[in-house]
């Protein structure tokens, strides 16, 4: 047995209120000195993760949707897109995505509420970012990803570039959410039948490209990586045999990385408080100066079944990590949020 602790509570992004000041307010009233830092919920057209981001892509001159039929999802359209005959990735100007007006909106409330002494002073605001790889994967058509991608990773950059400008480098946190990066690894294709992906050596790219988000993020900002299996229906796209593919996908952006992590957060899956599945963790090499969350709180079995993986997890860790959700809440039932907050505070100890 390991002599690590559980210190600290981790809030991956969505959460299931309708506003980002209310957000902030409960969950600093609720979990306050835990968290180092908190987000806004992703709410508003951020509610379904990237979806919004079709709509975003499709308006700009030269991009077609798929299909003649919108498919509506709470006001979206979220058929993919692709680029429109005779139309060269290159010209394409994308108009903004959306990620920093959200992002300065709900700044102004963090700011008023740690003002108001609701926020701890020590508390950054978090910005979760997907990555350009996940958006690009899952909503533009398979023959024009690999042109299209560039393009838009410049203009998801010209959405940090704008946060980061705005925002003072001491109060902020950047957090990048992985998640089709995990599809692409663990072999899944869409439901086409293609694969996600529109290059080689898929451990490679996939880390590369992470990397390079991260190191995007300026030095004096906070920046963390959400690792995903997805959260459809609050169900992964598929299950992880263990945390092994986690383990070495981590190491390898750890590795690619000229910045170190701030924080990692890794996913574990409900059914799993097994020795078997946590093993693979002996073998990750996280600066010890980077905070670990694991996301082993579940609505399902609360308090009780996290202390279970609480336990298979530090039998294997040597180190001290902090508790998650295994993804956002934001799609979790009406009335779960402060319940999960107070699993979160009963399982976690202060920092």
């Amino acid at each position: 047995m390991s002599d690590s602790q559980v210190q600290g509570a981790h809030l991956v992004g969505s959460i299931n209120f309708d506003e980002a000041a209310q957000t902030m307010r409960v969950a600093a009233e609720e979990l306050g000195g835990l968290l180092r830092r908190i987000p806004d919920g992703e709410v508003g057209e951020r509610f379904h993760w990237i979806l919004f981001q079709a709509d975003r892509i499709g308006a700009a001159e030269g991009i077609e949707r798929v299909g003649d039929t919108p498919i509506p999802m709470r006001m979206l359209d979220i058929r993919p897109v692709r680029l429109a005959p005779g139309v060269q990735a290159a010209d394409i100007v994308l108009p903004p995505l959306g990620y920093a007006e959200a992002a300065l909106e709900s700044w102004r409330s963090f700011s008023e509420l740690k003002a108001a002494g609701v926020i701890p002073g020590a508390t950054r605001f978090q910005v979760s970012l997907p990555t350009p790889l996940g958006v690009v994967a899952s909503l533009v058509a398979a023959d024009d990803r690999e042109a299209f991608e560039p393009v838009y990773e410049r203009a998801l950059a010209a959405e940090l570039a704008e946060i980061v400008a705005a925002i003072p480098a001491e109060e902020l946190a950047i957090q990048w959410d992985a998640a089709l990066e995990f599809a692409i690894l663990e072999g899944l294709t869409a439901h086409t039948g293609q694969p996600y992906e529109w290059f080689g050596d898929v451990w490679e790219e996939t880390s590369e490209r992470l990397a390079r988000q991260i190191d995007r993020v300026p030095l004096a900002v906070e920046v963390g990586v959400h690792l995903c299996y997805g959260d459809v229906a609050e169900k992964h796209f598929v299950e992880p045999r263990d945390a092994a593919n986690l383990t070495r996908f981590a190491n390898a952006v750890v590795a690619k990385a000229e910045r170190d992590l701030t924080w990692l957060h890794l996913p574990v899956p409900i059914e799993r408080d097994d020795a078997e599945f946590f093993a693979p963790l002996a073998d990750l090499s996280l600066p010890e100066t980077s905070e670990l969350y694991l996301g082993l709180v579940h609505r399902e079995d609360g308090a009780e079944g996290a202390t279970r993986r609480i336990a298979a997890a530090s039998a294997v860790l040597t180190r001290d990590f902090g508790v998650a959700t295994e993804c956002g809440f934001g799609r979790a039932p009406e009335g779960t949020t402060v319940p999960l907050f107070e699993t979160h505070r009963a399982v976690a100890a202060a920092w």
